[in-house]
């Protein structure tokens, strides 16, 4: 017969150890996993509430030297009637952190100010920033590029508009931005990853015009894509036709934007916010002022200025929102219900946020319009969206304005203040440097960066496995 050697007094001894193991054993577990999750995540993973930010080593001549460069200018700007910045012969002393503009042909374009100024604050006075700057490309998620290149393009358009398009030593834009590839194409960081983690902004529809194909990987900030997609008619190159004959339009490839990389910032609104509790009852129907005449995309508008210019309560006027036209541009979408968003020289402009922050509900006549933060917010809410080919129907945008209640129209203003902040990058500092509005623009962009991040690290796994010497042919994916 079987007999078990086991011995029971040594049972509660056994026990007591296993019991101590484990206890070890949870301990280590929760201090080394729990309480530092470094070991869980690398510090280099995204995280939801924030975006790794790396500057890009630039000189200041090309950000805020440039502005100080455009600050000691004497020549005022021959394309408005008067220049806010130049209206006096001045040699203002050089800052580290100047202002930006007030002309309106540049300051609608302030973007590229406003998020190297966010970049550019002490990380003390950067609570609510959802940009985390680094300080090692390693650890980057993107990688900044601090060229003012709206201001660049401006200066130059300013000081001698023909010189703009020509690759030649005296136009000192095409400098600028052919120096500003070679230094960032020459970097580690942009070698890494062929430049699909930079980021530029491009909000001037003219911005960085001469290198747009050598940045195209990148992330580029844009207003829209009108100046991207676009027959050039003004191309003095030569292509066949399929019968052989000889045609000056050349198309402009469309492989260098695209909805999945890159982002719609907003313009920089030129009028001040209406708060919803100061709206008053507004009498007039529809409002627009700009110009009549504009070319390409544009030439709807002079179409819809014929049929509504004499509407009753439809006011229609010549001219931009600057210094003499700023309180005629208030006054205009502070008492009209509704205001004319048709397509200029691009499908936007400023004046769709002019009217957001004047509570005038945007009228949107465009067949294809790029907008920013969308899957943010919805523009439905508070816009009216019209096809073109029904606009251009004598009479019937008139009668379809009039068709929205007094509920309607409430609902949508209600709306629109909500989203007003959203628009807004200006966060009260003079010099740009200071806290930013948690829920205003630059924040927004840098969220929609941060949606961004998964399709272009896939892009970017892609590029590493192909084998040596094979090139895939390049792809718009705009929608």
């Amino acid at each position: 017969m079987l007999t078990n050697n086991i011995n029971y007094k040594s049972l509660p001894r056994l026990f007591l150890s296993l019991s101590l193991l484990s206890i070890l054993s949870l301990f280590f577990f929760f201090f080394f996993f729990v309480s530092n999750p470094t070991h869980q995540i690398s510090q280099n993973t995204p995280h939801s509430n924030s975006i790794n930010v790396y500057v890009a080593d630039l000189p200041r001549s090309y950000n805020y030297d440039l502005l100080n460069l455009y600050w000691t200018s004497s020549s005022p700007d021959s394309r408005i009637p008067s220049d806010p910045d130049h209206t006096q012969i001045h040699h203002p002393p050089r800052h580290k952190y100047p202002p930006y503009p007030e002309n309106p042909l540049i300051k609608q374009y302030s973007a590229e100010y406003w998020l190297l100024g966010d970049l550019e604050t002490h990380e003390n006075w950067r609570p609510n920033s959802f940009a985390n700057r680094v300080f090692n490309e390693d650890d980057a998620d993107v990688v900044f590029v601090p060229f003012f290149a709206t201001l660049s393009a401006e200066m130059e358009l300013a000081k001698e508009k023909s010189l703009f398009r020509k690759k030649t030593p005296d136009n000192e834009d095409y400098k600028r931005q052919r120096e500003v590839v070679d230094f960032v194409k020459n970097s580690r960081a942009w070698k890494r990853l062929g430049g699909r983690d930079h980021v530029f902004v491009l909000t001037d529809p003219v911005a960085m015009w001469h290198v747009r194909a050598d940045i195209a990987p990148a992330i580029l900030l844009v207003v829209d894509f009108g100046g991207w997609f676009r027959l050039d008619l003004k191309s003095k190159s030569l292509s066949l036709t399929p019968n052989g004959n000889s045609s000056e339009m050349v198309l402009i490839q469309h492989t260098q934007v695209s909805l999945l990389k890159d982002v719609i910032v907003p313009y920089t609104h030129l009028l001040p916010r209406l708060e919803l509790k100061h709206n008053q009852k507004r009498h007039n129907l529809l409002y627009f002022k700009g110009a009549k005449h504009r070319h390409r995309g544009g030439l709807v508008r002079e179409k819809l200025w014929d049929l509504l210019v004499n509407e009753p309560r439809v006011i229609m006027e010549e001219g931009f929102p600057n210094a003499t036209g700023r309180e005629q541009s208030i006054k205009g979408m502070r008492s009209s219900e509704f205001c004319l968003h048709p397509a200029g020289d691009t499908p936007t402009s400023c004046r769709l946020f002019d009217a957001i922050q004047s509570l005038c509900i945007p009228v949107i006549v465009s067949d294809n319009i790029e907008l920013p933060f969308e899957g943010m917010i919805d523009y439905y809410e508070f816009s009216v969206f019209v096809a073109v080919s029904d606009a251009l129907i004598p009479s019937w945008l008139v009668a379809h304005l009039r068709s929205f209640s007094r509920v309607q129209r409430d609902k949508f203003r209600r709306k629109m203040a909500e989203v007003q902040p959203m628009f807004v990058y200006d966060n009260g500092h003079g010099d740009g440097i200071g806290p930013i509005p948690l829920d205003g623009a630059v924040n927004q962009i840098w969220r929609k960066i941060h949606q961004k991040l998964p399709v272009i690290k896939e892009t970017i796994a892609r590029d590493k496995r192909k084998p040596q010497g094979v090139s895939n042919p390049l792809r718009c994916h705009c929608t």
